[in-house]
């Protein structure tokens, strides 16, 4: 001290690079309090004579793309076979051994060609059998029918009653009822004679044999199948999840691995 003047002593607070310098004096008048707002304070002079540095905006690339309008269509593409729309598979109307079998698979066939043939022995014998009924059946007409003639000659006469004429005239029924049954069963007998052979009605082509030479086969059981000429179809499985696409009518296109630039129009069905 000089002259008996207290001179304020100083006090520098350093906040990061920057000193601020505070009168000791007024640090001995502050109450309790002082200590917080000397770095209310020195915060405020602190922010003051920071400089101000200018922020530069950063550009960021932005990658654009166009959301087109969605489509409600896709395309759905699956592999099938193509087939024939109707495929017969024959066989024949009577049981037998098969004799012969005149056809393979991949030979085009038409109306009255013999694909298989079984063994017509015994319909044969049948025959002989209903010929022999026949004729002996055609002989009972002619006597009964002799019989009956004389019965209407006595009775005409009054040498017979009506009951012998009654009696005549149903014996003469009975004999032409026999023979119209055994005609019926030489017609049957021919004609099992026929269905000893195989043959096909409609034009198309061997797409499988089921039967062979030696096998004993039943009435009914196939042996030939068919595919008939005309119009074909194209079997495709479809997901379970796309069947709904697949609606009876609706147009699609069929192309073929063996020929790209052929595109047939075709249609759904079950």
């Amino acid at each position: 001290m000089t002259g008996g003047v207290r001179r304020a002593s100083t006090i520098h607070l350093q906040f990061g690079s920057t000193q601020v310098p505070l009168s000791k004096s007024i640090m001995n008048r502050l109450p309790a309090i002082g200590p917080a707002l000397v770095v209310v304070a020195a915060l405020g002079l602190a922010g003051c004579s920071q400089e101000k540095v200018e922020v530069k905006d950063i550009v960021r690339p932005v990658k654009v793309v166009e959301i087109a309008e969605a489509n409600d269509t896709r395309e759905l593409s699956y592999s099938g076979s193509v087939r024939a729309r109707t495929e017969m598979n024959l066989g024949f109307r009577i049981n037998g051994k098969i004799t012969e079998r005149l056809v393979d698979i991949g030979q085009r066939v038409k109306p009255g060609d013999v694909l298989a043939r079984i063994d017509p022995a015994d319909y044969a014998l049948s025959v002989k059998s209903a010929e022999a009924s026949l004729e002996a059946a055609e002989r009972q007409v002619e006597t009964t029918g002799l019989a009956r003639r004389r019965a209407e000659q006595l009775f005409a006469r009054t040498f017979a009653s009506k009951s012998q004429l009654e009696q005549a005239t149903l014996s003469y029924d009975q004999a032409v009822a026999t023979r119209n049954s055994a005609r019926s069963s030489l017609d049957q007998a021919k004609n099992q004679v026929l269905y000893t052979d195989l043959k096909a009605d409609r034009n198309g082509i061997v797409t499988s044999v089921t039967a062979d030479v030696g096998q004993v086969v039943g009435s009914g059981t196939p042996v030939v199948t068919v595919a008939v000429d005309g119009e074909k179809e194209v079997l495709i499985a479809v997901p379970e999840m796309d069947i709904a696409q697949f609606k009876p009518g609706k147009n699609v296109k069929a192309s073929f691995w063996s020929d790209d630039a052929l595109t047939l129009d075709g249609k759904v069905r079950e």
